[in-house]
């Protein structure tokens, strides 16, 4: 595909955007600016963001994105429940932290695992329901959104490692199946990744030297 037919597909299916896939984009714009911020309304405003897309995705045979923005549902209520939690002192009890080696292991292994079956699950479709489907490219950005947002729940800086790289496989899937606008919204997610690492960062530097802060 040349850069003129690009353009061309562009303008063409930036035109057809539907008010539900604008509402979307808006409502997950929102959302990742209040991850950044480690604000809870990240879950609530999240939530419209992903109803949205699993209808989308359905309608638009990105099976594998279909199952992300189902967890993404299920994950944002579970988030909810464990960013809102507090202590006798009415202090939040989760805080921004890195992950240890070993955890950084079960990371990786979270992916692996559904890498491997969303692939072949989306082989299976291909072949039955769904000829449209690319397994290979929905499976890597699907597991990636996986592993992103369970690390997000547990406010784990290399949460933003994942979102990152599933934004950039996000942009072209999205793209080849005429919803461009939603490929604009992941390069936007994917500056906003960067800005969110750099964030969550200083905050877990913070939370180190507060723990390890002696007593007064």
């Amino acid at each position: 595909m040349t850069l003129q037919e690009i353009y061309q597909q562009f303008l063409n299916d930036i035109s057809n955007t539907t008010w539900l896939e604008y509402v979307a984009v808006i409502a997950g714009i929102a959302s990742v600016w209040f991850s950044r911020l480690e604000n809870i309304w990240v879950y609530p405003v999240g939530l419209i963001n992903t109803v949205f897309y699993i209808y989308l995705s359905i309608k638009g045979h990105l099976y594998g994105e279909a199952s992300v923005n189902f967890y993404y549902t299920v994950m944002s209520i579970y988030g909810w429940i464990l960013w809102a939690r507090k202590d006798r002192q009415h202090k939040l009890v989760l805080t921004v932290t890195r992950s240890t080696k070993q955890e950084w292991m079960q990371h990786v292994s979270f992916f692996a695992v559904f890498y491997i079956i969303i692939f072949f699950a989306l082989q299976w479709l291909k072949k039955s329901f769904a000829p449209g489907a690319i397994p290979w490219a929905d499976a890597f950005a699907s597991a990636t959104a996986y592993t992103g947002m369970w690390l997000m729940a547990k406010k784990k800086v290399e949460s933003w490692y994942w979102w990152l790289a599933t934004n950039i496989a996000s942009v072209p899937l999205y793209f080849v199946k005429h919803y461009v606008f939603t490929s604009v919204y992941y390069i936007i997610l994917f500056v906003m990744a960067i800005a969110g690492l750099i964030e969550w960062m200083k905050k877990a530097r913070e939370a180190a030297a507060r723990s390890y802060a002696p007593a007064e």
